[in-house]
């Protein structure tokens, strides 16, 4: 698949009022194919300048399997915090981001239920919530916070959030000891019962944004929108007229399935109201997951960061790697599965390459830090503009604690470069709930917060 060097973009804000999407129905090419290759250039001036006040995004990069927390926390609180061993490959980006230590999820404790460090941690780690423990389809956890912020922001994008990962999901019947895999597939949930899986493929997840082919003219795009919103008509009929047949239980699915409906009718709306104009050259997405893990990594956040930049969704995860990831990085020279490092029972050649790990996700994490710093957005660049939390859903990987996480703050305009220890336990959701505040979602509370974080507005 090929991408453009150009791009030409005008957005008229749309009026549908329709929820956020659905992941079990999509259509394809409700947009249309657009370049990645130069980001910082991706954007024209003159739009740029046309936009008063850029709106803001809320992105989650998250890694698995916890952390070495003695290489990675800072000893010094406030500004000009040291750099540990971790933190090492932030050192440029320093005044982009602030160390939060403190913050804690209760929820992942056990409650009597059955030992599983990690599959009640990575449900809970957006959710605050208990996950429901179980190996069968009655999973039960929590809304995540950026589902909350793609629910308020979606009658303005086509999309609501665009959840994004590495590693494909394992489908066996239980990761951990009494839990469904799917707990630790994902970091998105859009409702208790509704996980949200990650796309890991380059491939669909641009057809996902921008459509199919190599070369498509604004008049062709609409008429391909108008031909699947007469679709949509069809089928809304029909299930309409079905519905009049269906008993209770039914009928409740049929009202599920009319709302899929309803939200891509939304979208199609949305996409109408958008000029693209592109022509795909000059760029390869590749068809299948890239041999290679860092250029896997590059593409799908320069995936994510050009549905951004061009306001087709303010709302992104990404995943490393699923939780219990155990992958090897011989890249690194290290051939043990990441997991097994993991729980590394103080063994020093183990905690060695732990920390080696830990340190090449964080270097990971500084491209993506300054690739975003580095694309024009109105008056200032992506990056200020993006609220980023990066972090995992445990701290000291050994100990499975999900009293202490390694959360890191960056971007959103906010200032920088500093070490903010909150109270010891904190709930996570604290943080969660300011960052949806300060994106302007009216949310007084969320999951198990007490309040805002104490000192994050400096």
């Amino acid at each position: 698949m090929k991408t453009s060097k150009s791009l030409k973009h005008t957005n008229t804000r749309a009026s549908n009022n329709m929820g956020g999407p659905s992941r079990r129905m999509f259509l394809k090419g409700l947009g249309a194919a657009v370049a990645l290759p130069a980001m910082e250039s991706l954007l024209p001036n003159a739009m740029a300048k046309t936009l008063e006040q850029r709106p803001k995004r809320m992105t989650v990069f998250y890694s698995p399997n916890g952390i070495r927390m003695q290489k990675y926390t800072p000893s010094i609180v406030g500004k000009n915090f040291e750099t540990t061993p971790i933190l090492k490959p932030l050192e440029k980006m320093r005044d982009k981001y602030s160390i939060i230590s403190g913050l804690a999820h209760y929820q992942a404790s056990a409650f009597g239920d059955p030992p599983a460090g990690h599959g009640r941690s990575c449900p809970a780690f957006l959710t605050g919530a208990h996950a429901k423990a179980t190996e069968g389809a009655d999973i039960y956890c929590g809304i995540s916070a950026d589902q909350v912020a793609a629910k308020y922001f979606a009658k303005d994008t086509q999309l609501g959030s665009l959840e994004l990962g590495i590693e494909p999901p394992s489908l066996l019947g239980s990761c951990d000891i009494s839990y469904s895999c799917t707990y630790t597939n994902t970091i998105s949930w859009k409702s208790p019962t509704q996980p949200l899986p990650a796309m890991v493929t380059p491939s669909d997840v641009f057809e996902h944004l921008f459509g199919d082919g190599n070369k498509i003219d604004e008049t062709t795009r609409q008429m391909r929108l108008a031909h699947k919103s007469s679709i949509l008509d069809f089928i809304n009929h029909e299930a309409k007229r079905l519905n009049q047949k269906l008993g209770m239980n039914d009928r409740h699915k049929m009202e599920q399935y009319l709302e899929s409906i309803r939200d891509v009718e939304r979208r199609i709306t949305k996409a109408q109201a958008t000029t693209i104009e592109m022509n795909l050259e000059g760029f390869t997405v590749p068809a299948n997951i890239p041999a290679d893990y860092q250029e896997h990594v590059k593409i799908m956040l320069d995936l994510q960061m050009l549905a951004l930049q061009t306001d087709m969704t303010r709302v992104s995860t990404f995943m490393l790697g699923r939780e219990l990831s155990n992958h090897a990085y011989n890249n690194l020279g290290i051939p043990d599965g990441h997991h097994a490092l993991s729980h590394h029972a103080n063994i020093p050649d183990k905690i060695d390459k732990l920390v080696k790990v830990n340190t090449y996700h964080m270097q990971l994490f500084a491209d993506y830090l300054e690739k975003m710093a580095s694309i024009p957005d109105g008056d200032s660049n992506l990056l200020e503009n993006t609220f980023v939390v990066r972090g995992a859903c445990i701290g000291e990987s050994n100990d499975h604690d999900h009293m202490d996480l390694p959360i890191i703050l960056a971007g959103g305009g906010l200032e920088g470069n500093r070490h903010i220890a909150a109270k010891k336990h904190t709930p996570m959701c604290n943080l969660l709930l300011s960052v949806l505040q300060q994106m302007g979602v009216p949310a007084k509370s969320f999951g198990d917060s007490s309040e805002p974080l104490a000192g994050l507005i400096a």
